[in-house]
């Protein structure tokens, strides 16, 4: 009877088991995912994570005080800034339509820290107001790409280079190069070119313009004339261009003040106009017509020893180019140098305009020859200083592969990027 019993005790405990072993749960350990830190963001040079960030563009009008109080600058600690870096960054200069950005504390205050200033798509200003005053001109990085590119003129250069969705900027680079060999108003269809430059870009991916053009080759009138750049005096960084030979390709003067002008009234000392009289009336300039605002170029390298406006002549520019040779620049609409600046051939010394004596839109081009005013394209200009023989080795082994390059590029109507 007891083994009975010990045998019903037996199952009773076994059974027991056996439902706590089917009731048991699996307990599945909870899996809790961290947050992903947000993306570091970087611009110029600060992290914007660490900032409330406000970009805008400059809008006619807006005055850097009035951005600053906008975003709770008082007017004492604006003073305090612009007397600080004026002698770096002239805040009065800012101009509509640069982009610019705050950053501001994120705490409660959300107070203005830093102000940055697009200048260009390259340069920037940035004023650090935290703790000290700094003010900083900067650059973004610029990443250089070389490229190729070549054409058949069918009308103009500037048609060519659109036809083909090339950069005008190449073409306004080769204008210069080829300023006193070529005159451009004058293509014929026919005419073809190579070139090799090279083009910035920000971020891989944003153009920013042309660095430079390497080398070029244009056939004119079935004339072929190559141009190389070359470093010819390494202690001031002068650079110029010359053919094959060594030639020198620029001449002392440019044959014109303004790029892809006409001419619309030329030196004539005979000169009738009817608004007077058909009373003869010596014009003894040569009238560049283009829009207002387009820019007006040294000719050669001088002294600006003229920076004014006057009667007739409006707002100009007189420069004096050594003993012999003086130019003048009338009826801009603004002067972009002052008297005793020192330009070089090609610098911007004012833009288009109709001030003093004019009917429309031009600059009106002198030129003195000891003293006295005279025809530019009547005049045996000298050339430019040609490459001195002690340079020529050196210039012969930097141009071999560049021609080497050139004479096997095709003619294809798109550019090609050198890989």
């Amino acid at each position: 009877m007891k083994q009975v019993g010990y045998l019903l005790l037996l199952m009773v405990v076994v059974f027991s088991c056996k439902k706590e072993k089917k009731e048991a749960k699996i307990v599945v350990p909870e899996i809790v995912e961290e947050e992903k830190a947000p993306p570091v963001i970087m611009e110029y040079g600060y992290v914007l994570n660490d900032f409330n960030v406000v970009k805008d563009t400059i809008k006619s009008g807006d005055s850097f005080g009035a951005i600053m109080d906008s975003h709770g600058i008082t007017r004492a600690k604006v003073f305090e800034i612009t007397n600080k870096i004026k002698d770096t960054f002239n805040v009065a200069r800012i101009r509509a339509g640069k982009p610019y950005m705050v950053l501001k504390s994120k705490d409660t205050t959300e107070k203005a820290q830093v102000f940055v200033y697009q200048n260009n798509k390259i340069d920037y200003t940035v004023i650090d107001f935290r703790d000290s005053i700094i003010v900083s001109k900067r650059k973004k990085p610029v990443k250089l790409v070389e490229r190729t590119a070549s054409g058949v003129i069918n009308s103009s250069l500037m048609q060519t280079f659109d036809d083909l969705d090339l950069n005008f900027l190449v073409a306004y680079n080769m204008s210069d190069i080829y300023a006193w060999t070529i005159d451009f108003t004058r293509l014929q269809a026919g005419d073809r070119f190579k070139v090799m430059y090279t083009e910035k870009f920000i971020d891989d991916t944003i153009p920013a313009g042309i660095d430079k053009i390497t080398a070029s080759y244009f056939e004119h009138r079935g004339k072929p004339i190559y141009a190389f750049r070359f470093e010819n005096d390494t202690v001031n960084g002068v650079v110029d261009y010359y053919d094959e030979d060594a030639n020198n390709l620029r001449r002392a003067f440019l044959r014109a003040p303004v790029k892809f002008s006409r001419i619309s009234s030329r030196y004539n000392l005979r000169r009738r106009i009817k608004y007077y009289g058909n009373k003869i009336r010596p014009h003894r300039g040569t009238d560049f017509a283009a829009p207002i605002g387009t820019p007006i170029l040294a000719t050669a390298d001088g002294i600006v020893t003229k920076s004014e406006r006057r009667g007739g002549n409006g707002k100009y520019v007189k420069i004096r180019h050594n003993a012999s040779y003086d130019t003048q620049y009338l009826h801009m609409s603004r002067q972009a140098v002052k008297a005793g600046q020192f330009v070089r051939q090609g610098d911007v010394i004012g833009y288009i305009g109709m001030t003093g004596n004019t009917s429309g839109p031009h600059v009106c081009y002198r030129f003195w020859k000891n003293g006295k005013e005279v025809d530019p394209f009547k005049q045996d200009l000298p050339a430019s200083k040609p490459l001195a023989d002690s340079l020529k080795p050196a210039f012969n082994n930097h141009i071999e592969p560049l021609k080497t390059t050139l004479d096997s590029i095709l003619f294809k109507p798109k550019p090609q990027e050198i890989l």
